[in-house]
């Protein structure tokens, strides 16, 4: 992190508990002398939701209501914060319960919730959701030991398997996987661990592998990978060709070799990551998010701050985007040519 970064990300320190007592997200921008909350839900701090909506954060933030030279310019009186949580489920959850004001989400997670299907059969449809943007993909990571004997999925079979957390976008698309492979009534010895967590019982030799569905190169991976050999297995074969067909929101792609030192090239699945809120935040307040995201002084922000960073582009903001979008961001698409006029309620891929 440069001089400038640190400042700005200092002032923003120093802001936040006053910024608790701001009221909600319903003013406009006559409002913008008061201080806001924006909450970013995120995932654990290994993973990469946690990082980049640090910088997003710190892109769109601008607590003092004005710009210095060497700062990166946001929205007027808003504080944006990363929150930790346990993942894409949970933030759905905490998004349109009131209790967030927008998460990162698996685009997935986020179409599977609007419509009540799948992970939400029981919570029913959750039609006050709305997209702000499409950020990057999310790679599915499988590590074990390289000294495990393990280099397919399938021989997984009857191993202590960490699936991730209750919550989280991770366990939903390794349930995926297992199923895919017909593992469920394998053997597998499933545990439900946040990837920290997972990561320190592999590297003891406690657990044989965990699951992890995040942009390349994740912390918690380069941890274990610090203190102990590791392996990724490829998602391969007739299962995975099943998975994409049956799961559009899964794409085919391949982590790099060397993304993780001494780990080769691995044939992997991903699926999008993207932002998502609520319909009745304010359309002034999301607009002028987005107007702060894609200015070139963000750009250099995102750029230097992660790889995945580099990825979030104003062309693909749009890309796979499965719910409606927000009032704002309809109007800030609109005003940069990348969207038709259409209604609020339509689906910008239809």
């Amino acid at each position: 992190m440069n001089k400038a970064s640190t400042k700005r990300l200092n002032r923003l320190i120093a802001v936040i508990l006053l910024s608790f007592v701001a009221s909600p997200l319903t003013m406009g921008p006559a409002a913008a002398e008061q201080l806001s909350l924006f909450r970013i839900g995120t995932g654990g701090v290994g993973g990469t939701y946690y990082p980049i909506a640090g910088l997003v954060a710190q892109a769109i933030s601008n607590p003092a209501g004005h710009c210095e030279a060497d700062e990166v310019c946001g929205v007027p009186g808003l504080v944006a914060v990363a929150q930790s949580s346990s993942g894409s489920v949970t933030n759905v959850r905490d998004i349109a319960g009131g209790r967030i004001e927008s998460g990162f989400v698996q685009s997935d997670v986020a179409f599977w919730a609007y419509t009540g299907i799948a992970a939400f059969a029981d919570d029913g449809r959750q039609t006050s959701l709305r997209a702000i943007a499409n950020l990057y993909p999310e790679s599915f990571h499988i590590v074990v030991r390289s000294d495990s004997g393990i280099e397919t999925v399938p021989q997984l079979a009857g191993r202590r398997v960490a699936l991730d957390e209750a919550g989280s976008g991770t366990l939903v698309g390794a349930e995926l996987i297992l199923e895919a492979f017909e593992l469920v009534e394998a053997g597998v010895t499933v545990t439900y661990l946040k990837s920290d967590d997972a990561m320190e019982r592999l590297v003891a030799g406690e657990l044989d592998a965990f699951f992890l569905i995040a942009g390349y190169p994740a912390k918690v991976v380069q941890w274990a990978n610090e203190h102990t050999d590791i392996r990724l297995l490829p998602i391969t074969g007739p299962e995975t060709a099943t998975l994409v067909e049956v799961n559009p929101f899964l794409q085919r792609d391949v982590i790099p070799g060397a993304t993780y030192e001494g780990v080769g090239q691995v044939e992997t699945l991903t699926v999008a990551a993207q932002w998502i809120t609520r319909e009745d935040i304010a359309e002034e307040t999301v607009y002028g998010i987005l107007q702060a995201l894609w200015r070139s002084d963000a750009r250099r922000l995102l750029d230097r701050g992660h790889t995945q960073g580099r990825v979030i582009r104003l062309e693909t903001a749009l890309e796979g985007v499965g719910i409606p979008l927000h009032p704002g961001a309809l109007r800030f698409y609109r005003s940069v040519g990348l969207l038709k006029r259409r209604d609020s309620n339509e689906n910008p891929t239809n």
